[in-house]
């Protein structure tokens, strides 16, 4: 049976109320029409990084916003029930999540980057 690793709620949570009060009216009402506002509406914040083991060839974890569970597979050069970590962040625009982005890592190496949704 698959194990799909999850991460912590509130963690994510407070990663998108950081990007909302970033984006907080007054901080639009600061932009002027010579801001290039098209450079500054982007943002990735951390949801938190979790323990995770590789089982058959693949990391599996439950994704936020409506995203669903997701396996990403791991380089058949790492074996089965090494530790691994996995990191999310939160993609924003203006404050709203738009999407998520995944890193797998192994002994401190990303070997699996994956991006859901509009990052």
């Amino acid at each position: 049976m698959t194990t799909y690793h999850e991460f912590d709620h509130d963690q994510i949570n407070a990663a998108i109320e950081s990007a909302r009060a970033h984006f907080s009216e007054n901080n639009l009402a600061e932009m002027s029409a010579t801001t290039d506002i098209t450079g500054n509406t982007h943002m990735l914040l951390s949801g938190g990084c979790i323990k995770v083991t590789v089982e058959n060839g693949k990391v599996c974890l439950s994704l936020p916003l409506g995203i669903g569970k997701v396996c990403l597979p791991i380089p058949n050069v790492i074996p089965n029930g090494t530790a691994a970590q996995a990191c999310l962040h939160i993609c924003t625009t203006f404050g709203f999540p738009t999407g998520v982005e995944v890193s797998v890592s192994v002994a401190g190496v990303t070997v699996v980057k994956q991006s859901f949704g509009k990052c």
